[in-house]
């Protein structure tokens, strides 16, 4: 009987990789003074009645290390992309060239670097909540199967030592993660 419980490890790895995913998408829109397309990709326009990432609305290209331009396809649109970056929250101002917005990157201050690290900060500890949580999920199922007496004491301690030491191996990459972001950021 205790070798019907087996439990799901690819799953619970599967859906850590998702957090681990989610968290280098959110650092890949950290500013770290150096250009990048993808510090565009939380930025979303409202166009056609709805809102819609920029890179949906326009061409994104880097064509130096300082300065990012979009094309815009529409130009109805040109005045709503300038206005969602104004608004973003990224520190840029536009500059507008016909359909043409350029986004000149300012160096980052010392005061700002300190920020973006802080930011980076809870976005692995958000990353850790959620390696966390499947953690939980995991030991939940394996309590459910020890109360079906479906599961040995011995098979139980198995099972949740697996579970435990996926979870740390997770956490221990989100904070190397982390570390190499806020030494990104810092590097003048």
């Amino acid at each position: 009987m205790a070798e019907d419980f087996e439990l799901d490890t690819d799953d619970l790895k599967r859906r850590m990789d998702g957090a681990m995913s989610n968290l280098r998408t959110e650092f890949a829109s950290l500013r770290t003074g150096r250009a990048s397309a993808s510090m565009l990709e939380p930025v979303m326009v409202d166009a056609y009645g709805s809102m819609t990432p920029i890179n949906q609305v326009g061409t994104v290209n880097v064509p130096e290390s300082r300065m990012v331009t979009i094309n815009v396809w529409d130009k109805g649109l040109v005045g709503k992309v300038e206005k969602a970056i104004r608004n973003s929250g990224l520190g840029i101002n536009p500059q507008l060239n016909g359909t043409i917005i350029m986004l000149p990157i300012p160096e980052l201050n010392e005061e700002r670097r300190r920020e973006l690290t802080k930011v980076a900060a809870q976005y692995a500890e958000s990353a850790r909540v959620s390696v966390r949580n499947l953690r939980r999920d995991g030991m939940d199922q394996i309590k459910k199967a020890k109360a079906d007496s479906s599961l040995s004491e011995d098979d139980q301690k198995f099972w949740e030592t697996e579970v435990q030491d996926l979870t740390d191996s997770y956490i221990a990459k989100v904070d190397e993660m982390l570390e190499t972001k806020q030494a990104e950021i810092m590097q003048v």
